[in-house]
């Protein structure tokens, strides 16, 4: 694989399936599709609870970015750890977590990952190894250089991915992070979710340069990729995991991805025109492009129905579960603060 940023400092090609790994089976496409359609449905769904006033807060949407964290958890090994910022919800799906309870922790009930007491930005699970979810613009990344620290130490194998966005990657702690993670080669990928806005800024007017070369300075090589072609993101990040897992010190991917929705709940994106959001939508979505695959390899229509329908269903009883689920005891509020170790 080319590794770019460390010394080539042109703009690359974006890599597609075209110049990487062997055509994905029927097989891998219908998952790929139901694991991101997963996603598409529980953040619409998620999006029709707050507007119900089922969920308060913050509440940042996946929608339109389903394809990097589907693409990069599928090559990922179970002793690897996820570390995220806000936009979290996909990437607790994509490990694993249950999505009865990551709705409910949205809607602040006891049947949550955290209680009801964590909500959208901050839920986490052990036994998945995902260690959250942060609302702290960039704050991730040190801690996921941290875990790889770990990973390390206890020489266990393991990498850490660790996402953060656009706007994160110009926080000064990003490049503490890349300083330490290049001098002591920590196992730790580092994923730039580029969605080509900051908030309402747009990455041409907060960014000089290209995020992936970030990294240069220590040696870190990088790459962009299609970030809206889930089997680009698995094949890059593939390469990338054997690089880091290698013992070879960290590894910068920048995905080029889109979110339809505004930053948050509360955002109504008008810094953008509706034209670019539909001309995303038409021409880049993720899903309908493997939609396109799956048409092509010969897979009917009935079984992608078939996947919908129980989409559907998943996400329903989340909806319901999660409505259902008692409010947590006033008593919560003193737990989780302290750990008493008896020394």
């Amino acid at each position: 694989m080319a590794k770019k940023g460390a010394s080539d400092s042109k703009k690359p090609n974006l890599r597609t399936v075209s110049n990487s790994a062997p055509d994905p089976t029927p097989a891998e496409m219908k998952q790929f599709y139901r694991d991101m359609l997963l996603i598409r449905r529980f953040e619409e769904k998620a999006g029709q609870l707050y507007g119900m006033g089922l969920i308060g807060g913050f509440c940042h949407l996946y929608i339109g970015q389903e394809a990097v964290v589907t693409g990069v958890q599928s090559v990922q090994e179970k002793v690897d750890s996820v570390i995220t910022a806000y936009r979290d919800h996909g990437h607790m799906l994509a490990c694993g977590m249950e999505p009865k309870g990551v709705m409910a922790e949205l809607t602040g009930r006891k049947g949550g990952y955290s209680r009801g007491k964590g909500g959208s930005m901050h839920m986490f699970s052990k036994e998945t190894n995902f260690f959250g979810g942060h609302g702290i613009v960039g704050a991730q990344v040190p801690i996921g250089t941290g875990l790889a620290f770990a990973h390390k130490y206890k020489n266990d194998g393991g990498v850490a991915v660790t996402y953060m966005g656009d706007g994160s990657a110009n926080q000064g702690q990003v490049y503490e992070a890349y300083n330490m993670a290049a001098l002591w080669k920590l196992p730790v990928l580092y994923i730039i979710e580029n969605n080509k806005y900051g908030m309402g800024t747009s990455t041409a007017r907060h960014a000089a340069g290209e995020l992936y070369a970030r990294g240069m300075g220590w040696g870190i090589p990088g790459e962009q990729v299609d970030g809206m072609d889930v089997f680009a993101v698995r094949n890059a990040a593939r390469q990338a995991l054997d690089y880091v897992r290698g013992g070879n010190g960290p590894y910068i991917l920048e995905m080029m991805t889109y979110r339809y929705r505004g930053h948050s709940m509360s955002d109504p994106g008008k810094y953008r025109s509706k034209e670019e959001v539909e001309r995303m939508r038409t021409e880049q979505d993720p899903i309908e492009r493997l939609r396109k695959l799956l048409d092509g390899a010969g897979v009917k229509e009935d079984e992608l129905k078939s996947i919908e329908k129980e989409i559907k269903e998943i996400v329903g009883d989340a909806a319901q579960f999660a409505q259902e689920s008692p409010e947590p005891d006033a008593g919560e509020l003193w737990t989780d603060v302290l750990v008493e170790t008896g020394e």
